[in-house]
C-alpha cells in the first residue's frame, strides 16, 4: 500500500465526525423496541389501509 492511502485511513479511523457505529446500534435496539410496544395497533392500522386500498382498487 501507499503511504499516502495508509496516511488517509489512518486519518478516515481516527475521524470522530458522523454518527457511529453505537449510535447506529442505540437506533435500531430503539425502532425495534417501539415496533414491539405497538405492535398490535401498527398491525391494525396497516390492515385497515390495505382493506381501503383494495376497496379503492376495486372500483377502478
Amino acid at each position: 500500500m501507499k503511504r499516502e492511502n495508509l496516511k488517509g485511513l489512518r486519518q478516515l479511523w481516527t475521524e470522530e465526525d458522523g454518527m457511529g457505529t453505537v449510535e447506529v446500534i442505540l437506533i435500531i435496539v430503539v425502532l425495534v423496541g417501539l415496533v414491539l410496544v405497538f405492535r398490535k395497533q401498527l398491525t391494525t392500522l396497516v390492515n385497515n389501509l390495505f382493506s381501503k386500498i383494495t376497496k379503492q382498487a376495486d372500483s377502478i
